[in-house]
């Protein structure tokens, strides 16, 4: 091994290592974290890589395992490889390591499994509709897992692995797990940059942003007996155009275009 890795003595009796999956996780940021310790009881966490060595090790060192930033290095008899990186980093260290035979699987919503097809005999995606961070990786557990598989028995194989963390799984092709990341990003990402825009309107008058919160939370609490569109309430789906004319005389700027492009598609929605 060379001086961009270290060993991590395992904890693991030997005997019960060689009994269990060995896994390396590649990547050491949220989704990483995430899998690594969502998996650590059931499956032997074998190596972490990360470009960044001090990172690799700082999980590393949870798992009590082997770290390193070298590619080269990476080890080459596991019996699964999970590719927890930035969208654009998968194909490269796929074509980076030659296949060893082992099941090699990306964990990106927007990425086709052919990124891995082209250079593995078998390969699968494991995608989290979940927002993951380091600091709740028991979030995972509650998550919808989406796979697919390069052939049948493949996919058998990536769902074993995905229910050892939740039992929502489902199998999906790699369109429509696009379709479903668009979908994540309407229902999270957007739908938390306009609590940030709220808060920017709140701060004009020197309100805090905590004078939102029982409302975020009756609003995200409906959505456990009735559909969004049978909760929407306000003044575009009342119509109520008087009131969105002062709203909109009250904003600038982006929020003003924000504020009119949605209402207006609220009310199309509730005629």
């Amino acid at each position: 091994m060379n001086s961009m890795s270290r060993n991590i003595s395992p904890t693991i009796p030997r005997g019960e290592q060689e009994s269990m999956t060995n896994v390396v996780i590649i990547g050491s940021g949220n989704v990483a974290t995430c899998y690594a310790l969502a998996l650590k009881h059931m499956c032997h966490i074998k190596q972490i890589y990360s470009r960044n060595l001090s990172n690799a090790q700082a999980l590393a060192q949870q798992l009590h395992c082997d770290a390193t930033s070298d590619l080269k290095q990476l080890a080459h008899d596991a019996d699964i490889y999970i590719i927890a990186v930035s969208d654009d980093a998968i194909a490269s260290i796929a074509t980076s390591v030659p296949d060893n035979g082992a099941l090699w699987l990306h964990t990106s919503g927007s990425t086709p499994l052919q990124v891995l097809s082209c250079c593995r005999k078998r390969c699968g995606v494991m995608w989290p509709m979940q927002s993951l961070s380091k600091s709740h990786p028991t979030l995972l557990s509650q998550a919808h897992l989406f796979i697919e598989g390069s052939d049948a028995s493949t996919c058998n194989d990536v769902h074993s692995l995905a229910s050892i963390i939740t039992s929502n799984v489902h199998q999906v092709s790699s369109h429509d797990r696009m379709l479903l990341h668009v979908a994540s990003v309407f229902a999270s990402n957007f739908a938390n940059h306009m609590f940030t825009l709220a808060g920017e309107v709140l701060n004009e008058a020197e309100i805090p942003f905590d004078a939102l919160l029982p409302l975020i939370k009756t609003t995200i609490a409906k959505l456990d007996h009735m559909l969004p569109s049978q909760s929407q309430t306000g003044p575009a789906a009342r119509h109520d155009i008087n009131i969105m004319n002062k709203h909109l005389d009250m904003l600038t700027g982006i929020k003003h275009d924000i504020y009119k492009l949605i209402s207006h598609s609220i009310e199309n929605s509730h005629p």
